[in-house]
């Protein structure tokens, strides 16, 4: 439940390229616009000599500072540097990325003129204090509760890393919840009123860094998730780097010159291209122009639909396998699904929906939901629920049952992973099985939780490990040891150990065990976050004082240079207004960096020489000038 005076609960959508954020107000769930009045905002963050920018003005300074502009973070939080496919992405990004304390990445960019480290929830953390911002100043109220989507193939590492974030940003994170089953419920809602008995529902997202399809099942109200699947690195910005390597190779092929190594240059590529990908779904072709591209060299070049099809048929047909092991998981036969619905940008390039149409032989997509906002959409009814919201249109929709993307389950002696929960369990869920010792006079025991579908330990990913110490010595087989998997209502793990003999129990949260942060790195984050707030604001007062005084000085200019708006200024002021206006402007641009102090001290000095006394002075009939107002400036 949400607090008194923490102003309603709020959903937001965090996305790897595009964040949005929504809430539930009269009687109706409103997307919620920013200060540019865009519903969606960028997933960028940027740091210059002077302030940090998020969203819009992060990424409109891009190409300017591309090695100290984040994006793609979702990409890096709750994964190891190590991991195959961060390596990859470190290859195409412009900024730096280097391993931290276990493994962790860690982002690293130039700040004020100092070198700083951060890590990916500290990244997000100020994506998710913008979209709280956003709120807030639509709402006139403060948030501390959200609902936070993260993809349904997150594993428990990347769900409570996204859960650390939000308390970095000071949010009450009251549930994380399914991209696809948060569309869903806009979906189920949006189509309420027509919809009769048991529906089987395939939702097909595919965004800018993540894919997820889940197959639901929606009958009054109770929304009932009965597999799910994905890739968690495959979305619009894959596709883009593939027309961004095309086009360096075109350019190195025309003009001998290799930009591989211009973060300024392959920024503009990328932003130009990632136009061309948008433009080609709705036109069959489209053209490059950059100008001065590198070393002074303009850049044209044309694309065509098929050219940008033919480089990315390979991903595109992999879209298709998740859908077909979807289905397979679920025991549903396509022919019997009801409605394929559209959720992420990326669905609306032409050749992902004729491939999705040609698999379910020609069926119809659902298109009735926004693409860009059902997920915001359906975490805000959520939020609105859970902060106990009395909505007649969602009485009924109380009940939403999602499943475990991946199986988990304890190392054995053997190195083979023993599953607890299979792949596609509801949740919430507690299994317990009891384990043994497998040495005579055992001491200790190591337990080791994984999670993946292969059978070997290695194969699988480490969620974590615990110690079991103090076991009464006894030959192999007799201490027994009560082990217990419980997943929450928001996919977190907790497992424990109970030796059966002692009662003494062991138990751990499985979270990011190659980085987690502790509490104390998180409250010291948030405290970072404060500070960071705080300068946000000291530097949006200077700017204010600054502007301030520069709009002064030049309309101060004009009043007195405009000679028909009936101003009469004796020779002698005008001269000495004329040239303290010119010394303010001259010490304008010689101190654009001055404190918020010293531009309100400028502009008393100069509101002081120049401030006119106003006499309105108004004429009687019949003189030539009636009607007129003569302003005199002592």
């Amino acid at each position: 439940m949400a607090g008194k005076g923490q102003g309603p609960a709020i959903g937001i959508d965090l996305g790897t390229t595009y964040s949005c954020v929504a809430v539930w107000q009269h009687e109706r769930i409103e997307i919620i616009a920013n200060d540019q009045g865009n519903r969606t905002t960028p997933s960028y963050v940027a740091f210059t000599d002077t302030e940090r920018l998020t969203g819009d003005a992060a990424k409109n300074q891009v190409a300017a500072n591309a090695t100290n502009t984040i994006f793609d973070v979702k990409r890096l939080i709750g994964r190891r540097y190590n991991d195959a496919t961060v390596q990859s992405d470190i290859k195409l990004w412009p900024f730096k990325v280097t391993p931290g304390q276990d493994d962790k990445p860690m982002i690293g960019v130039t700040y004020k003129n100092e070198e700083k480290q951060f890590s990916a929830e500290e990244i997000s953390s100020m994506v998710l204090v913008k979209m709280k911002e956003i709120a807030e100043d639509y709402l006139g109220t403060t948030i501390k509760n959200a609902v936070i989507t993260v993809p349904a193939y997150f594993n428990n590492s990347q769900r409570q890393a996204t859960k650390d974030a939000g308390a970095i940003a000071g949010l009450h994170v009251m549930r994380i919840i399914n991209e696809p089953t948060a569309a869903a419920i806009a979906y189920g809602l949006d189509n309420k009123t027509s919809s009769t008995g048991e529906k089987k529902v395939l939702i097909f997202d595919l965004g800018g860094g993540t894919f997820d399809v889940s197959v639901l099942t929606m009958e009054e109200g109770k929304f009932e998730v009965k597999a799910t699947g994905g890739d968690t690195h495959l979305g619009g910005e894959d596709f883009d780097n593939r027309m961004v390597n095309h086009f360096v190779q075109e350019f190195k092929r025309k003009h001998k010159k290799d930009i591989s190594g211009n973060p300024r240059a392959l920024r503009r590529l990328r932003t130009t291209c990632e136009k061309a990908k948008r433009i080609l779904s709705s036109t069959a072709q489209t053209t490059i122009d950059i100008d001065a591209f590198y070393e002074g060299i303009d850049f044209f070049s044309r694309v065509t639909r098929a050219k940008f099809e033919e480089l990315n048929i390979d991903l595109f047909r992999k879209c298709m396998e998740p859908v077909e092991e979807c289905l397979r998981d679920a025991k549903i036969d396509k022919s019997n699904v009801d409605e394929v619905v559209l959720v992420g940008g990326s669905t609306r390039i032409p050749k992902v929906r004729q491939l999705l149409q040609d698999f379910f032989n020609g069926k119809e997509l659902c298109k009735s939901i926004n693409p860009d906002e059902a997920v915001a959409y359906g975490a805000a009814v959520q939020a609105a629920i859970l902060s106990g919201e009395r909505i007649e249109k969602v009485q009924d929709l109380l009940l939403v049952l999602d499943v475990t993307p991946l199986s988990l389950g304890l190392n054995d002696a053997r190195g083979v992973t023993n599953v607890f929960i299979p792949k596609n369990t509801k949740i919430p869920t507690k299994k317990e099985q009891v384990w043994h010792t497998i040495q005579d006079n055992q001491n200790r025991a190591l337990f080791r939780v994984y999670e993946g579908e292969n059978t070997l330990s290695r194969d699988n990913n480490l969620l974590g490990k615990f110690t079991m110490n103090g076991i009464r010595p006894a030959p192999r087989g007799v201490q027994k040891f009560n082990v217990c998997f419980d997943i929450d209502e928001n996919g977190i793990l907790n497992v424990s150990a109970e030796d059966k003999t002692t009662g003494q129990m062991q138990k751990i949260m499985i979270t990011n065990d190659q980085g987690r942060l502790s509490k104390e790195e998180i409250e010291k984050m948030a405290q970072e976050a404060a500070k960071y707030k705080l300068e946000d604001e000291e530097q949006k007062e200077r700017d204010e004082a600054k502007n301030a005084l520069e709009n002064y000085a030049y309309n101060m200019r004009n009043v007195i240079n405009n000679e028909k708006n009936g101003t009469k200024i004796p020779r002698a002021n005008k001269s000495k207004i004329e040239a303290a206006l010119e010394q303010a402007i001259q010490w304008l641009d010689e101190n654009q960096l001055a404190r918020m102090e010293e531009f309100e001290d400028k502009m008393k000095e100069l509101e002081g020489i120049c401030n006119p006394k106003i006499t309105k002075m108004n004429h009687g009939a019949g003189r030539s000038d009636a009607g007129h107002n003569i302003v005199e400036l002592d």
